[in-house]
């Protein structure tokens, strides 16, 4: 798509739509409509069709100004794109001015705006015989500033942001039978081998034993798709300490022995999201040149009934010593990220953040739209705040120590299930917590709420979301520049 911007006096009579943006609190817009109220309520679309050939006129509400956010302009401009490719409109020309330089700064809602219209364009129908197939072909974005290399910049740079988030979208919605274990570990090795400052390794059979990765080993037993721990290091700048970025690669969850019920289970698919956002994540770290010394280790397998499945009461052996009763099989997920945190351990990570579809538990907490965050109390105020801002939000959860008595087991050092029924996301947290050197820095990601949306909202659409992508590119390059101050 095109885009690009112009003086906010320009007629741009060429478009077929002019946008008007409405907050409710601010200046009334000069329309020959009269703007109701109701029409300024956030992600409200109202069209006003001119007479055949004419252009035509649309006011996008956002809601009240004392609200107002870059997230809720990157959702409202999700919405505003979708009902003008309903309506098979060609161009849009978008004025922006409308939004208080008080309350956003102006390359702040180009930036949003542009991220929004982007991804609220995306759609997977790659399977279907008629693909959709969007009509909208050029965004002009209207200011007083006319065109400027800064708001050049801020496109670009939001298209960075999207395409690296439609990449986790695109890999995760894939079917099972398209994206098995084997298929993901190759794609990873496409995309990243020969990329500046990055080196691909991958860990399969016998190195995954030579390592210890027993968690991956033992999940996969019933599954004839093997297993795999792919490390893919992005190292742009060696002086800055190693962060590790662990994602939970299930290319599909079908709870092991422990088998799921339900009248359609497609969406075990997503139990990859995780290994998607890490996976997105650094390839916008790349596409930015952002500094960086970081690691990137993606756990993959598929849990399934089989064969040599994993059974329940088995006993998985940990190269830290650890031994873990298995009292459920479908709570493989920890089992996993275990090989993952150590492995980062060894590879001398000073900081390790985790993400993971893992509990259902953390949507029952918080809801579908924010994911839980547990760990280093600097690390997850900052996942917080940073979240906020990118869309992709967390919100801080305990690690309550008494609890850890929960994942006991009569004859292993720990159970992977808690023996409470309350409290599932936290007992995960404390599970996955015995892995971590006591002087690393951690946080633990849950998203199993926030991979998939149920319905298309704001930038979202029906399917996997592409959640973690942009928050966990944007706490690598704070990270970095904290440490160069």
């Amino acid at each position: 798509m095109n885009i690009r911007v112009l003086e906010s006096s320009a007629s741009c009579s060429e478009a077929d739509i002019k946008v008007y943006l409405a907050v409710e609190g601010a200046e009334r817009l000069e329309l020959d409509y009269d703007v109701k109220h109701a029409m300024t309520a956030h992600g409200k679309v109202t069209i006003f069709y001119g007479t055949r050939g004419s252009q035509h006129t649309a006011v996008i509400g956002l809601g009240h100004a004392n609200r107002l956010s870059t997230e809720m302009v990157r959702r409202a401009a999700g919405s505003a794109v979708r009902a003008f490719e309903q309506e098979g409109f060609r161009s849009a020309a978008v004025l922006l001015d409308a939004v208080p330089a008080e309350t956003l700064a102006f390359d702040a809602v180009l930036g949003a705006w542009v991220e929004g219209w982007i991804l609220g364009r995306y759609t997977f129908g790659g399977y279907k015989k008629d693909p959709h197939q969007g009509t909208l072909e050029e965004l002009i974005l209207l200011h007083a500033g006319g065109d400027s290399s800064a708001a050049q910049h801020a496109i670009e740079k939001s298209r960075r942001r999207t395409e690296s988030t439609m990449l986790a979208r695109d890999w995760c919605n894939e079917p099972a039978n398209v994206m098995t274990p084997e298929q993901l570990t190759e794609r990873i090795v496409q995309r990243f081998n020969g990329r500046a400052h990055t080196r691909v390794k991958v860990y399969r059979g016998e190195a995954l034993a030579e390592h210890g990765m027993n968690g991956l080993l033992a999940v996969a037993q019933g599954s004839r798709q093997l297993p795999a721990l792919v490390e893919v290091a992005y190292t742009s700048d060696p002086s800055l300490p190693l962060l590790a970025l662990i994602g939970k690669g299930m290319t599909f969850d079908m709870g092991g022995m422990n088998v799921k019920t339900g009248r359609d289970l497609s969406e075990a698919r997503f139990d990859m999201g995780g290994a998607c956002a890490v996976i997105g994540a650094l390839d916008l770290l790349i596409a930015s040149g952002a500094a960086a010394n970081v690691v990137a280790l993606i756990a993959i397998a598929d849990n399934v009934p089989g064969a040599g499945a994993l059974l329940p009461s088995s006993i998985v052996r940990y190269p830290n010593g650890l031994t873990v009763q298995v009292g459920n099989t479908d709570a493989e997920g920890r089992l996993i990220l275990a090989d993952g945190l150590l492995h980062a351990g060894r590879l001398g990570a000073a900081e390790i953040i985790d993400i993971a579809t893992l509990t259902g538990a953390v949507g029952h907490a918080l809801g579908l739209r924010i994911a839980g965050v547990w760990g280093d109390p600097n690390s997850t105020k900052s996942l917080h705040e940073l979240g906020a801002v990118s869309g992709d939000r967390v919100w801080p959860m305990p690690l309550i120590d008494d609890d850890d008595a929960l994942l006991g087991s009569d004859y292993a050092d720990l159970n992977n299930i808690s023996s409470s029924a309350y409290g599932g996301a936290n007992a995960a947290a404390l599970f996955l917590r015995r892995f971590v050197g006591v002087d690393t820095r951690w946080a633990h990601i849950d998203m199993a709420n926030t991979v998939q949306s149920p319905t298309d909202r704001g930038y979202e659409c029906t399917g996997a979301t592409g959640f973690g992508v942009r928050l966990l590119a944007d706490y690598v390059m704070q990270r970095a520049e904290q440490c160069e101050q």
